[in-house]
């Protein structure tokens, strides 16, 4: 595995097994984190998305540690490049989500830390189904995110979430609007002015950034962290 160090962040490449399915990601764990932010893409991203990788920067000087890691494998985002079934598939999603966060409980170094997810797209929807199913998750960010895809679970879901939604994106700020209305966890809807699905205007995306470190700096509390 690639080791290195930047910034007091101790960062390494990981393998997370699924089944038959092994998954590429990258842990990165600032000094003295207060807790572990897992991230679920959506339709067509990966781990390396830049969208994805400023904002889990941005997490990171927050004293939060970061998981990026690939829900499919190659092969499989190559199929759903063609099919696009498997990006909204949100049981193998959330169950690729479910299994990640017992690797990280059961890792020297994240297993005493808090859990939270950042989703975005159909990854949201996968974050809380997983959270519905996890008490110990500790708090949500969704970022363009698709939560109405959650169903019934969103009922269940105990974790204080964040649900973020560029003011340009009509049809999903209703979408969320409808997913919030079903929430009944601590839980809060921002709405970026003049941001599209993206985020991808001036500002925009810093904005979703500091939305959600302040989130998770909140919520990812020492205190909570488990015992093994």
């Amino acid at each position: 595995m690639k080791q290195f160090k930047a910034m007091n962040v101790q960062s390494r490449e990981v393998l997370i097994e699924s089944g038959p399915a092994m998954l590429e990601g990258e842990l990165s764990v600032p000094e003295n984190a207060s807790g572990l932010v897992l991230f679920a893409h959506g339709s067509g991203s990966s781990r390396h998305s830049p969208r994805n990788q400023y904002v889990a920067r941005v997490i990171r000087e927050a004293g939060v540690g970061t998981l990026l890691f690939d829900l499919l494998t190659r092969g499989e985002e190559a199929v759903d490049l063609m099919t696009r079934h498997l990006r909204f598939d949100i049981g193998l999603l959330a169950r690729r989500l479910t299994e990640a966060t017992a690797w990280a409980q059961e890792q020297d170094d994240t297993s005493h830390m808090s859990i939270g997810y950042f989703g975005s797209s159909t990854g949201a929807a996968a974050a809380l189904v997983a959270a519905a199913e996890i008490d110990e998750i500790g708090a949500i960010v969704s970022r363009g995110g698709r939560p109405d895809l959650a169903g019934p679970a969103l009922r269940k879901v105990k974790a204080p979430t964040l649900l973020i939604v560029g003011g340009r994106d009509e049809v999903v700020i209703d979408l969320n609007k409808k997913a919030y209305e079903e929430l009944l966890c601590e839980k809060e809807l921002k709405i970026v002015p003049g941001a599209t699905h993206l985020f991808e205007e001036p500002g925009a995306l810093e904005e979703v950034a500091r939305l959600a470190a302040e989130w998770f700096r909140r919520h990812l509390q020492p205190s909570q962290h488990r015992e093994r």
